[in-house]
């Protein structure tokens, strides 16, 4: 089964978060992060929207860890230090990867993940759309239904199709609303 580690970055908007969980549920891949990206991810919604609390975010990391399956990674700390990327910031979400045997990391930020550093490793970094994109391909049917559920549960207020692919649209997703445009009466 597929292993992919969803970076901190694309865990810090709600927006892409709930995309990557409905997917991640589906079950059809194994998604997986450490509770150092946790920590990554609510310190910087913490810092940059003070008014959340804490508590909310514990709480959307419970609710993560309790519906996907075996999706914590631990033991993977002594392979930080072996580690060689562009920001020594991102060394534990590679060293996690690999200890995972993850295949992909999803993450914005592409640049702190060169190929050459993944090659050896065998994992490719790729953005949330761009890894839709490659569920697509192998998987239309699981991308449909992540999809559908995820906007049957935006509430306060619902969303019309046209208003959730305009959402992921500014969320940097223009492969996903292409797919969710095409497929409209099934979302």
């Amino acid at each position: 089964m597929l292993t992919v580690v969803y970076d901190a970055c694309v865990l810090y908007s709600a927006v892409h978060r709930d995309l990557l969980m409905f997917l991640a549920v589906s079950r059809s891949f194994r998604a997986c992060w450490s509770n150092e990206i946790h920590e990554e991810w609510m310190r910087s919604l913490l810092r940059n929207q003070p008014a959340l609390q804490r508590e909310r975010l514990e709480r959307t990391r419970r609710m993560m860890d309790e519906h996907v399956d075996d999706c914590l990674i631990e033991g993977y700390e002594h392979l930080v230090d072996t580690l060689h990327l562009p920001d020594s910031n991102d060394r534990h979400v590679l060293a996690a990867a690999i200890h995972a045997g993850a295949r992909i990391i999803v993450t914005f930020n592409l640049d702190d993940f060169p190929k050459p550093a993944l090659a050896p490793y065998g994992i490719e970094a790729m953005t949330p759309d761009d890894f839709v994109a490659y569920l697509i391909h192998s998987a239309p049917e699981v991308v449909l239904e992540a999809l559908a559920l995820h906007r049957a549960n935006l509430r306060n207020p619902s969303r019309t199709v046209d208003e959730f692919a305009e959402s992921l649209q500014r969320h940097k997703l223009p492969k996903t609303v292409a797919f969710l445009r095409k497929h409209r009466l099934k979302i």
